[in-house]
């Protein structure tokens, strides 16, 4: 199977426009090129830019061309794109290998797979053909996905104001004016579901994947609990950003699965819903257990549970199984989120 691509990172000359910009001011737009950009922007694939050229010349024209705005963190200058490509997958906080290069020359695509070997490279040739790559083609795509580049420009406001602000990271949450909703996960959310799953590597307790089918049973099941997050603050929504799975037996309460997409990895987001599922389990006096099952990414989610009072119990599975200290009250949640819990 195809690893889904998150980010599609172009080149410029002989790739998204015909000719060299420096030699040819008016470069105009290779076929299949408007096209391409806005059928990956619509399935959510964000895109930037990995271009030796003259940056304020190429954002000029491609301001003139009517595409700047759909190119996030674009690097444009003379060092290699092997570097561009780190830089963009920083900025967006994803991992690399979940970044695609489109290049018309086979050395500069050479040279990224040697730096970066999870990099899938694409020949530039034919633009209309790269949209029916499987690797580009979300099996649905939702309002999240759709909506997917503005809420990468909010980030974009965040990080800027938090790199200006002059004081602690608990400080600069505070004035974000946080509001998480968790709720009971609907068949609308079906889909968003779905996907968190198949993008979410990082803040991902166990990587257990379930169909559609399978997600659907588990909303109607009464020994279930299925929970959908979402979060906003003043630059905007996040989306739907979290998911938790909980085995809800009569005595103990076994949560399978806890994600939360990396875009929200700054925020302890991952913490406040494992709390809110704490809460719940206090109210109807269950124990709590959690599977973990680690990987080479999701150490952090493994230390938010240890954080949260969770010890590792002998398991003779392949999943480690964690258990909550019981303690008699679990700790408010911070005074810079509002919770918006629903039943």
């Amino acid at each position: 199977m195809s690893a889904a691509v998150k980010c599609v990172v172009w080149d410029l000359d002989h790739t998204l426009w015909d000719g060299v910009l420096l030699e040819d001011p008016e470069v105009r737009l290779r076929p299949g090129a408007v096209q391409a950009v806005r059928t990956l922007d619509e399935r959510g694939i964000l895109q930037s830019i990995a271009s030796r050229n003259d940056r304020e010349a190429a954002l000029a024209r491609l301001t003139e061309l009517g595409l700047a705005e759909y190119f996030l963190y674009p690097q444009i200058h003379w060092n290699s794109k092997a570097s561009s490509i780190e830089a963009i997958a920083k900025a967006l906080n994803i991992l690399i290998d979940s970044l695609a290069l489109v290049d018309d020359d086979p050395f500069e695509r050479g040279q990224v797979q040697h730096a970066h070997p999870s990099v899938a490279c694409f020949d530039a040739s034919d633009l209309s053909a790269l949209v029916s790559l499987p690797e580009l083609t979300p099996a649905h795509i939702t309002a999240d996905a759709r909506s997917r580049r503005f809420m990468m420009l909010g980030d974009l406001q965040r990080n800027r104001a938090e790199a200006a602000f002059d004081g602690s990271q608990h400080e600069f949450l505070a004035t974000l004016g946080m509001l998480l909703a968790i709720a009971p996960a609907q068949i609308e959310d079906l889909d968003r579901a779905g996907e968190l799953m198949v993008r979410t590597h990082q803040l991902n307790t166990t990587g257990y994947a379930y169909s559609r089918d399978e997600l659907a049973a588990l909303l109607s099941s009464s020994a279930h609990l299925v929970l959908m997050a979402s979060l906003e603050d003043r630059y905007g929504s996040y989306g739907k950003i979290g998911l938790a799975l909980v085995e809800t037996a009569c005595d103990v309460w076994t949560i399978k699965l806890l994600l939360m997409s990396c875009r929200v990895a700054s925020r302890g987001v991952g913490s406040l819903l494992l709390n809110h599922i704490r809460h719940l389990a206090r109210e109807r006096r269950v124990r709590l257990v959690a599977e973990f099952v680690p990987n080479d990414r999701n150490r952090q989610m493994y230390i938010t549970f240890r954080f949260a009072g969770f010890k590792e119990i002998p398991s003779p599975g392949s999943a480690a199984v964690l258990l909550e200290d019981f303690e008699p009250q679990v700790p408010p949640f911070p005074a810079y989120v509002t919770i918006v819990a629903h039943s």
